[in-house]
């Protein structure tokens, strides 16, 4: 691929993945609303630690975030070549949260923040014309932002319970 194509590949790439996390880096936006408090960090920012650990639909959002913070760190790996993908336990077991105070919850959020800059910085310097990898970003982006979706969703019942 050109360096030219790979830098707009790469640029989309993480232009959409800082979207899901704090806002739009450009004029417009793919897919959250145009509000700098409609990725994960903000929508979060609102939350506390009672309101993360609350279920809904079987899952908290205090879970989601456990779930893609393993996720991105996973993805990250893969993208980067690394083999040893994570094990189907470790996958299940990344949805288990500790019982749930502030400080674990500013914990989870600071993983989180962490886990978005792996990825991030995976996504940055990764080879787009290894089909594999491409792909692997692709779809950590798309799994990022479905999550997003999911706890949305979550707290738009918490709010109207």
């Amino acid at each position: 691929m050109e360096s030219e194509s790979r830098g707009t590949v790469i640029g989309q790439l993480l232009a959409i993945l800082d979207e899901a996390f704090s806002q739009p880096v450009i004029s417009w936006n793919y897919f959250t609303d145009p509000s700098p408090e409609s990725g994960y960090f903000g929508v979060l920012s609102r939350l506390d630690a009672s309101g993360a650990a609350r279920l809904v639909g079987g899952t908290s959002v205090a879970s989601q975030i456990g779930h893609i913070t393993f996720a991105m760190h996973a993805a990250a790996a893969f993208i980067q070549g690394n083999p040893d993908a994570p094990g189907l336990e470790r996958w299940r077991q990344s949805w288990q949260v500790p019982k749930m105070d502030a400080e674990t919850w500013a914990q989870m959020q600071a993983q989180l923040r962490d886990a978005y800059h792996d990825l991030r910085r995976a996504i940055e310097f990764l080879d787009a014309s290894q089909i594999q990898s491409l792909g692997g970003a692709i779809g950590a982006i798309a799994h990022v932002a479905y999550h997003l979706g999911a706890i949305k969703q979550k707290l738009a019942i918490i709010s109207d319970a």
